[in-house]
């Protein structure tokens, strides 16, 4: 059975939208407020919340309220859980293209001794 992670898939959901990815590159530079989030986007307060509900939801982002405002920061723990993912993907596919080269050239090799 696959590897099942109900964390990462809410987190990779979070991550296919642009607009919340957007969202993350501006929170990477520091914690920002709801409005100040919602200025770049073409789209009412309600829309903007329910994109930052989805990132709260997978752990890439938490909120603290004081007030009146609202405040969102990154949560960095949870992007190294993403990357450890992606990581470990790749190193698989890195000793597969590998091996599979080492198979090529040693092919290759005994075509030319013939």
């Amino acid at each position: 059975m696959l590897n099942q992670n109900p964390k990462l898939d809410l987190m990779f959901q979070a991550l296919a939208d642009p607009t919340r990815r957007a969202m993350i590159d501006r929170l990477s530079r520091g914690p920002a407020s709801v409005s100040e989030l919602a200025k770049p986007f073409d789209m009412s307060l309600p829309a903007v919340v329910q994109h930052l509900q989805a990132l709260e939801a997978s752990g890439l982002v938490s909120s603290q309220k004081v007030g009146r405002v609202r405040t969102c920061q990154i949560e960095p723990e949870a992007l190294s859980q993403a990357e450890q993912w992606l990581n470990e993907r790749r190193t698989l596919w890195v000793k597969r293209l590998d091996r599979l080269g080492e198979y090529l050239a040693a092919t290759e090799d005994e075509e030319e001794g013939k």
